[in-house]
């Protein structure tokens, strides 16, 4: 619909400033190891790895011991996101919570600045959901 991963990417660094990509989702509240956590206990332990010789080159998000100890990255409404991409792909019946079942979870919980970007770039939300519905099947 006209709004690639750098057309956000700008948008969001235009948004937030630079820096790193993780610590961009924690200062929005995501942290990424209550991702794997929540992904796991749905999906099974191991749900996220990939074999070395398949995974391609990554920055750590999904790596144990990455989180700092008492500290909760999480925002409420990225919680709430995460919580809603699950519960998007389980209404899909997919076997994996893929970037569209992410998208859905941030269209849906229509707060924070995925839901803004998307709106900023002329978007109708509802127009994004209905598409991304259709793409998963």
């Amino acid at each position: 619909m006209g709004l690639d991963h750098e057309a956000a990417h700008r948008e969001v660094v235009r948004l937030l400033g630079p820096g790193d990509d993780a610590e961009a989702l924690a200062s929005i509240g995501v942290d990424l190891e209550a991702v794997r956590g929540a992904v796991e206990s749905a999906f099974g332990e191991g749900a996220l790895d990939v074999p070395a010789e398949e995974a391609p080159e990554r920055r750590g998000w999904f790596r144990s011991g990455e989180s700092k100890p008492g500290r909760s990255p999480f925002s409420p409404g990225a919680k709430k996101a995460l919580e809603l991409s699950l519960r998007e792909s389980l209404r899909l019946k997919s076997r994996e919570i893929a970037v569209g079942h992410l998208l859905l979870g941030v269209l849906r919980e229509g707060e924070g600045l995925g839901v803004r970007v998307v709106a900023d770039h002329g978007l109708d939300v509802r127009a994004v959901r209905q598409a991304v519905e259709a793409e998963l099947g």
